[in-house]
Order: C-alpha cells, then sequence, then structure tokens
C-alpha cells in the first residue's frame, strides 16, 4: 500500500478527440462494437480532491441537470471505496470547461480522475489494470482516461492498445447545443457494418483517411452541428469526435489554431489544443 497524501491534490480531467471512429457490427444486447482512436488534448476540467475523515463523499458545484447521487463523479468515488473498503471520504470541486454531450469525454475523463486521484490520496495503491475495470462499470471510455495513453480501442471502446499519434493543433467548435448519444444510436441510417480493419491499416492510412461513421447521422439530427461542419471544413481538415455535439479541426502549428479562433470571434464555443498521446493526469500525478 502507498503512503497516504495528507494534502489536496488538483488534479486535471483531460478531454479526449477520436481521430477516426468506425462502427463495425451490433451486439445482441444493443451495445454497438467500434474501433477507434483516442487521443487527449491539454484541456478539459479540473478536479481538486481533499480528504473527509467521516467517510462522505461531498461533490461541489453540483452539475446543472445531474442529480449529486448520479454525477461519475459521486458514483467513482462511492465505489472505490466499495471495492477497497476505505473509510475516509473526499471533498471534491469541479471546475468545470467541457460541455456536456460533447463528445469530448468530459464526465468519463471526470471519473478517471477521481479514481486515480483517491487512489493516490487515500493510499491505496490498487494497480492500473484494476481502476480500469471499475471505471469499465461506469463508462466505456473510462479505461483509457485511467490508463492514459492514447490508444487504439475496440469492443465497445474497451479493448485498449497504446498507440503514438501524431499531435497536432486542434481547434474544437462546440455548436452550441446537446447531442443525445442513445438517438444517433437508434438512428435507422446509422452505418452499423464497417468492415473491420487493422489497427496497423488504420495507422498507416494516416488521419487523411480517418472518417467518423456516425458523421452522417449527426448532420442529419442535428442541423447547427451540420452547419459548424461545413464552416470550418472550408478551413482545415474537419471531423466529430464521437457522437458530437464538438468537431474538431486539425492545424500544423499554433499559429494556425490562433488564426482560425479569430476568425470563428465568437460564432460558437470553441478553444484550441494541443494533441497529447500520454494523459496530463499521469504527469500531474507523477510530479
Amino acid at each position: 500500500m502507498t503512503a497516504t497524501r495528507a494534502r489536496p491534490l488538483v488534479l486535471p480531467a483531460p478531454a479526449k478527440l477520436n481521430r477516426m471512429l468506425h462502427i463495425t457490427g451490433r451486439r445482441a444486447d444493443g451495445y454497438h462494437e467500434l474501433q477507434t482512436l483516442f487521443q487527449f488534448l491539454d484541456h478539459g476540467d479540473t478536479l481538486h480532491l481533499a480528504r473527509r475523515q467521516d467517510g462522505e463523499i461531498r461533490l461541489t458545484p453540483e452539475v446543472p441537470g445531474v442529480p449529486h447521487d448520479q454525477n461519475l463523479i459521486v458514483r467513482a468515488a462511492r465505489r472505490l471505496q466499495a471495492e477497497s473498503g476505505c473509510r475516509v471520504g473526499a471533498d471534491i470541486r469541479l471546475e468545470k470547461r467541457l460541455p456536456m454531450g460533447g463528445g469530448l469525454g468530459g464526465g468519463s475523463s471526470d471519473a478517471a480522475t477521481v479514481l486515480l486521484g483517491l487512489d493516490a490520496l487515500w493510499g491505496l495503491g490498487l494497480s492500473l489494470d484494476r481502476l480500469a475495470e471499475l471505471g469499465l462499470a461506469l463508462g466505456a471510455d473510462v479505461p483509457v482516461f485511467v490508463r492514459g495513453h492514447a490508444a487504439w480501442a475496440e469492443g465497445i471502446g474497451e479493448r485498449l492498445t497504446p498507440v503514438d499519434l501524431d499531435t497536432p493543433w486542434f481547434v474544437v467548435v462546440h455548436p452550441g447545443i446537446e447531442v443525445a448519444t442513445p438517438a444517433v444510436f437508434r438512428a435507422p441510417e446509422l452505418t452499423r457494418h464497417t468492415p473491420p480493419i487493422t489497427m496497423a491499416r488504420a495507422l498507416q492510412g494516416g488521419a487523411s483517411s480517418w472518417r467518423n461513421d456516425c458523421e452522417a447521422t449527426v448532420r442529419s439530427l442535428y442541423p447547427p452541428v451540420a452547419a459548424a461542419l461545413d464552416w470550418l471544413a472550408r478551413r482545415a481538415p474537419t471531423m466529430l469526435t464521437g457522437t458530437g455535439a464538438c468537431i474538431y479541426a486539425s492545424l500544423t502549428d499554433e499559429k494556425q489554431a490562433d488564426r482560425l479562433l479569430a476568425e470563428i470571434d465568437g460564432r460558437w464555443q470553441a478553444f484550441k489544443a494541443r494533441g497529447l498521446n500520454r494523459s496530463p493526469l499521469h504527469d500531474a500525478l507523477d510530479r
């Protein structure tokens, strides 16, 4: 068991992008089989974690529309307590920057930061494998944030192989709406039978060959996303991340990202970020 950390922790919960997303089938339980490439961004939420001696888990501020006890942050902390038998609790303060329903993995990243951060704060010493298992019970995207490296993912997104991708600058745009992921996956027109490819073939093809199978369906269901995609694609290579609503443009350097942000000029919410192959959460915990 590692030593307990008495001091509060301030940790990042980075965003992710899907650099490609293929839907290769649908399982009997209704979940879709995927092939995707996950990459982190140097932008995201921030979590402040402090020990409580009474065993309570308290999150502030509450996220609008999400009851306290249903928030993935609280569920992750309580699941870690139950798994470890830990009797101390935590005060958790969330600085929320990532939009809900944006396809950036904000809730999953928050949950992963709680699992790793409280493991350190409480001195539990659980392995990454065990923490990733706990995370998978909370959501299919949580394990990649727990493991902390860009990855090729299969299954429902839980079978991960670390990869090193190019690390361009990105401009991420939120079109001002929330996309309902279940509605996208229920849509009859959604592509569900893209032939599986190997990781080597996907990487050999490079970014110019990557696509998101959800994009056409999201375009038809959410015209504001379609409008933003069309506008951005006239200026740089552009793709939807996850099921959206966020879209991103890939740029060769920070100056190009700054120029594109200036052109957006309040048209939509937008930010620039660098692609990362190692999560800044793991860098922070190492420090």
